[in-house]
């Protein structure tokens, strides 16, 4: 009896113990994922608030406190909306502006990384340094040299001069470049040549099917902003059947008076895109910043 009464307090403190780490790791989440909880909340409202708007008339819009739920004026807006720009027109220019200049600087600017990273030769470092180099220079600068280049070469007003001047970007070859170096070893290139394959087919038989991740971090940073794309669109395009659709978004907003409704239903539709290919290729983002990242 007396040992089993020692016994019991014994197992009682064995289960506060457990009881009490239970508690503590319970905390400690809470106050770890709780801000994380309200960052997440603060960040989605705005596209809450979008579509919300979306859904209201001119005069709920504006109203005293503001709407936070959805109402029915959706396709009020959408007809307005298509009434005064050609939407669906702007939509495909956007679309095909940026799956171009995304799939092709995807080819080339992994090519100028797969040189970079596997092959020797003279001036390689000093070549590698002056194209980085062109990171430093503010996009600004390049817009007025770009306009007039385009106008020589007959592209202005056309969707070439948006996708051909970013084929190969500086940042998309560098990326390329950590990442092939940091995941192909020399000798699985060695093993090609031996078995007879050509240099462009070890490039897109073995290294392209290797550095997925690093092709959907680079093909997400580029679709993203492509497709987002203000100033250049605005400089390079006048006519409004060959507008993106953020100038086409950004022709609604007259001096007098804007019909925000309109707007923001062109904002939702136009905003689907890049969540979509987001969700579709977030794994290959995250893995493709955290692989490239691993070696100099």
């Amino acid at each position: 009896m007396i040992a089993m009464d020692s016994d019991r307090p014994r197992s009682e403190r064995r289960r506060n113990r457990a009881l009490g780490s239970t508690l503590c790791a319970v905390v400690v989440k809470v106050l770890l994922y709780a801000p994380l909880a309200i960052a997440t909340l603060a960040s989605l409202f705005p596209f809450w608030y979008m579509i919300v708007l979306a859904t209201k008339d001119r005069s709920h819009i504006f109203a005293v406190p503001p709407p936070m739920w959805f109402g029915d004026s959706f396709m009020q807006n959408y007809r307005s909306l298509v009434a005064q720009i050609p939407f669906w027109r702007n939509m495909w220019n956007s679309v095909y502006i940026t799956l171009m200049g995304t799939s092709l600087s995807l080819f080339f600017c992994a090519l100028g990384g797969f040189a970079f990273a596997m092959y020797r030769f003279r001036g390689r470092e000093a070549l590698f340094r002056a194209m980085l180099g062109t990171v430093m220079v503010p996009g600004w600068v390049m817009i007025i040299p770009m306009f007039i280049l385009m106008k020589k070469l007959g592209w202005y007003n056309t969707p070439r001069s948006l996708w051909v001047p970013g084929l190969a970007n500086a940042m998309g070859i560098f990326m390329m470049r950590q990442y092939i170096a940091s995941a192909i070893p020399p000798e699985l290139m060695d093993s090609a040549r031996i078995d007879g394959c050509s240099e462009f087919g070890i490039f897109w038989r073995i290294v392209l099917p290797l550095i997925r991740p690093a092709i959907g971090a680079h093909g997400l940073m580029s679709f993203t902003a492509q497709w987002n794309a203000f100033v250049m669109p605005l400089v390079m395009l006048h006519d409004r059947s060959t507008y993106t659709l953020p100038v086409a978004l950004r022709s609604m907003q007259g001096i007098a008076s804007v019909d925000y409704g309109a707007v923001m239903v062109g904002s939702v539709i136009s905003t689907l895109p890049v969540v979509i290919v987001f969700a579709a290729m977030s794994k290959q983002f995250i893995a493709g910043l955290t692989r490239g990242a691993t070696k100099g």
